[in-house]
């Protein structure tokens, strides 16, 4: 985990860039949650090399306890597309997800952005619960419509529709206090 500290806070946990060698231990983070859609080493591995400088790694006594997969979508600039939120058991409790959010947010990749979006199941009451308050804390409006129903995914009506948060739009200082 060669990359510098970005943001240390008072209680040990660290908010950075992903980098390479993180690649292994947030796949290993994403299937330990038992919740998160696990997707190929590969693609984690992308992530840090592609999607870096608008994802997040949380460190605590130099392992990964939490992470955000997030991108800018083509011809979006205005906007930030968080994909996979994971936070390890070890991280709980310690309000992680909404530090990395608010880390996302203060990155000079997402100078221009004024909304947030994100897909979250209907069942998944913690991510609707954490975006909701992302968007109280950034004091902005939250909109949420069906993007991808059950039927669009493979397989007998297993997976879940998704349902499309966009929250904005806001001024990303709001990220600060």
């Amino acid at each position: 985990m060669s990359n510098p500290k970005e943001q240390s806070e008072s209680d040990g946990v660290i908010f950075r860039s992903p980098v390479l060698d993180d690649g292994a231990a947030i796949w290993q983070l994403v299937v330990d949650t038992g919740v998160l859609d696990v997707n190929s080493p590969y693609a984690y591995l992308l992530i840090t090399e592609h999607f870096a400088a608008t994802s997040v790694v949380a460190e605590l006594d130099g392992r990964v306890v939490g992470f955000i997969s997030a991108y800018c979508p083509p011809g979006k600039p205005d906007t930030v597309f968080v994909w996979q939120v994971g936070v390890a058991e070890a991280g709980r409790g310690r309000g992680i997800a909404t530090r990395m959010l608010q880390d996302i947010m203060l990155r000079p990749a997402c100078a221009g952005v004024s909304y947030l979006d994100t897909t979250i199941g209907p069942s998944n009451d913690a991510s609707m619960a954490l975006f909701r308050g992302f968007a109280r804390r950034m004091d902005a409006d939250v909109n949420e419509t069906e993007l991808f129903p059950a039927a669009a995914f493979p397989g007998d009506g297993e997976h879940e529709p998704e349902i499309l948060f966009r929250i904005g739009p806001f001024d990303r200082e709001a990220a600060q206090a």
